[in-house]
């Protein structure tokens, strides 16, 4: 199973959570000076920076409409877009909670929110989904982590769109570290199961799969050795499980009644040098209703997670995804300088820089994205601020490029979801 690749935007956010925590925190009080950072690169110039793009978002006042917001959040780590979202117990409008800062997330699929912020009303009606009469947990693993929580049904509205029935989501941290499998906790990394450890309350994945797993995780073969999901009998001796499509963790968004096949993210353009806050709009649908026609110079057909996998950097074939959960741009190239201790795995270089990246789309249509790249060390010392669209990473892999949230500043995101089970649409994004 892709897991790395469907849980991409939750892998960018996690491993920048506790630096940048410290940078807001900085930012809000300690010595915010350029010259605070080990890094090196702490020219302040623009200049050599590729034009921004201009698009504004519409206003977030229609039913297919919600605003993002770009700001402290929960825990003030930078560049984590936020919406609200309401769930309700299965079977009534009236036992409902709405849970704010719930982070967007196109790079990965479903609903996650972290039992802590659910009041105990909600912790007690929503009752775990149950698996031939054992309890169903799901473990989800990051690059330096994991989450471990149920799976649970709920109503879920996000502004004026609630979904045709309750869908599985899952609970994290809700279970006793000591339900915790090997195949899970030997992942390599910690417990994620908090809000600080996440930044935010909960994340809302709208990528262009409908289930956050799929074929992998319902065929026994696969699950076997792949599945993300546990049965746990009596809440505990959790073991790796096959779990039908239909109860597995669901993209909300596919499950509303109409304005279900696909999404647009918003995001207004922000000074080079960041903003202190930044609010977009995340429009459902797209070309159902008359503010959300399909307007976008580029169209890719992905794979089904939203993956670009003939994209080319450097003279590489990479695999290129545009995922609002990743906090910066993330990739490999040696020739930009890394920062110092301070802000460790971002690019520090000395003077403002442009990186070209073609993405190609299974349909073969191509474009070249070219994104601008300011010294982390400049950007974090430059004030206040939570909105950056010049950040970026190092990332592991040589043959992934990860366009993050800096992407979406001043630019119509779309995320076109995968019908061709029911005889639609092919999974594709556009700009």
């Amino acid at each position: 199973m892709r897991i790395a690749e469907k849980l991409k935007g939750w892998v960018q956010a996690a491993l920048a959570v506790a630096l940048l925590s410290a940078v807001a925190a900085c930012g809000g009080g300690g010595d915010d000076s350029p010259s605070s950072s080990s890094g090196s690169g702490t020219s302040g110039s623009t200049s050599g920076l590729p034009a921004s793009p201009t698009q504004q978002p519409i206003a977030a006042t229609a039913a297919n409409t919600v605003a993002i917001t770009v700001g402290p959040g929960a825990t003030g780590v930078i560049n984590i877009p936020t919406v609200s979202v309401t769930l309700c117990v299965p079977g009534t409008t009236t036992t409902c909670q709405t849970i704010n800062n719930v982070q967007v997330d196109t790079g990965s699929f479903g609903l996650r929110v972290v039992n802590s912020v659910l009041n105990t009303t909600m912790q007690t009606a929503l009752q775990p989904s149950i698996l031939s009469g054992s309890q169903l947990a799901e473990c989800a693993t990051f690059a330096d982590g994991y989450t471990w929580g149920t799976v649970r049904t709920a109503t879920i509205k996000i502004g004026g769109e609630t979904t045709s029935t309750a869908i599985p989501v899952q609970i994290i941290g809700d279970k006793d570290a000591s339900t915790v499998p090997a195949a899970c906790s030997n992942t390599g990394g910690s417990a994620e199961n908090t809000v600080s450890d996440l930044g935010a309350n909960g994340i809302l994945g709208i990528g262009t799969a409908l289930t956050d797993c799929g074929s992998t995780c319902a065929n026994p073969a696969t699950a076997v050795n792949s599945s993300n999901y546990f049965a746990c009998p009596g809440g505990t001796s959790c073991t790796r499980a096959a779990v039908p499509v239909a109860q597995q963790v669901a993209n909300p968004v596919a499950n509303f009644p109409t304005d279900n096949n696909g999404v647009i993210v918003q995001m207004p353009p922000i000074p080079d040098t960041g903003a202190a806050s930044a609010t977009g709009t995340l429009v459902f649908g797209i070309g159902t209703q008359s503010n959300n026609a399909l307007a976008a110079a580029n169209t890719f057909t992905t794979d089904a997670f939203g993956d670009l996998t003939r994209s080319v950097f450097n003279g590489a074939t990479v695999t290129a995804f545009l995922d609002s959960g990743s906090n910066g741009y993330f990739f490999a190239d040696s020739s930009l300088t890394l920062c110092g201790s301070n802000f460790s795995g971002f690019y520090c270089p000395s003077s403002a820089q442009t990186r070209s990246i073609t993405l190609v789309g299974a349909n073969n249509v191509q474009a070249t994205a070219n994104i601008g790249i300011l010294s982390a060390s400049t950007l974090f010392g430059s004030g206040n601020k939570f909105a950056y669209n010049d950040l970026a990473g190092q990332l592991g892999s040589s043959t992934a490029f990860d366009l993050g949230l800096p992407f979406f500043y001043g630019r119509y995101v779309y995320h076109g979801f995968d019908k061709r089970a029911s005889g639609g649409q092919a999974p594709y994004v556009a700009f």
